[in-house]
């Protein structure tokens, strides 16, 4: 019941505060939506990396009636508002949301990396001044400065793990056309040698016609044929037609 009555309160003061806010401030949040980094869903929302899934569904939820086509009356409104859409089914897809915190404390890293580097060339008294004046390594982190650096970097690394996706994307797309133009120039290959298969048994009968046709015209001549004498010799080791002899 308590639940209940606070989930309405805030529905309340939703529509009074947006009762309040004016076209520009629309028109202004729209410019903004759309000028986020694409890859960062966080930009979107305007939510830092820590936040829960509740955060991220409230903020949607308010985000998304500031901008929605039917009370905003800017020309990309309705990009906007997909805009947001999407950011949040991504924050809300805990797969998406590992690996975009993986790429979050990957930038965490190289960044403290990077100022425990710095910290090495300072003196004694500027390190004591720092830690004096509360620029300790966790409160550092907590810092406008700090989370800045870290908003920049995670761009940097979503980015270029979007063009390696990208350029593997691209190799297997190759890949996959390269073994699709083989498979079908296989099946082209024995297509043609089906087909000169079918082609020469279907002449088979037609073959073995001839060939007996040819078989018995070499055996037995023609009627009609005419065939040459046979020779007649006096002295059967010779082989040719002896002439008679002329006496006296």
């Amino acid at each position: 019941m308590g639940e209940s009555n606070t989930s309405a309160d805030e529905d309340l003061l939703l529509k009074e505060f947006f009762a309040e806010v004016s076209e520009v401030e629309r028109d202004n949040e729209v410019v903004r939506i759309l000028s986020c980094f694409k890859l960062n869903p966080f930009e979107f929302l305007k939510l830092s990396f820590d936040s829960s899934t509740e955060d991220v569904k409230k903020q949607y939820r308010k985000l998304s009636l500031m901008v929605h086509p039917d009370k905003c009356k800017h020309l990309q409104a309705k990009e906007a508002f997909g805009a947001l859409a999407k950011a949040q089914q991504q924050l809300l897809d805990q797969q998406e949301r590992d690996y975009i915190l993986s790429q979050v404390t990957a930038a965490k890293e190289e960044l403290r990396a990077k100022r425990k580097k710095q910290l090495k060339k300072e003196t004694a008294s500027k390190l004591k001044l720092l830690v004096d004046q509360g620029k300790s390594e966790q409160e550092y982190e907590q810092s406008e400065e700090f989370q800045q650096e870290l908003k920049l970097k995670v761009r940097e690394l979503l980015t270029e793990q979007e063009w390696r996706r990208r350029k593997m994307s691209m190799r297997i797309s190759e890949e996959e056309g390269r073994l699709k133009k083989d498979e079908e120039e296989q099946k082209e290959m024995w297509k043609r040698k089906r087909e000169h298969e079918e082609q020469w048994e279907g002449t088979r009968e037609q073959r073995v016609s001839s060939w007996r046709d040819f078989m018995k015209s070499g055996k037995k001549s023609k009627k009609g044929e005419l065939r040459p004498p046979k020779l007649k010799t006096e002295d059967p080791s010779k082989s040719y037609v002896q002439r008679p002899i002329k006496r006296g």
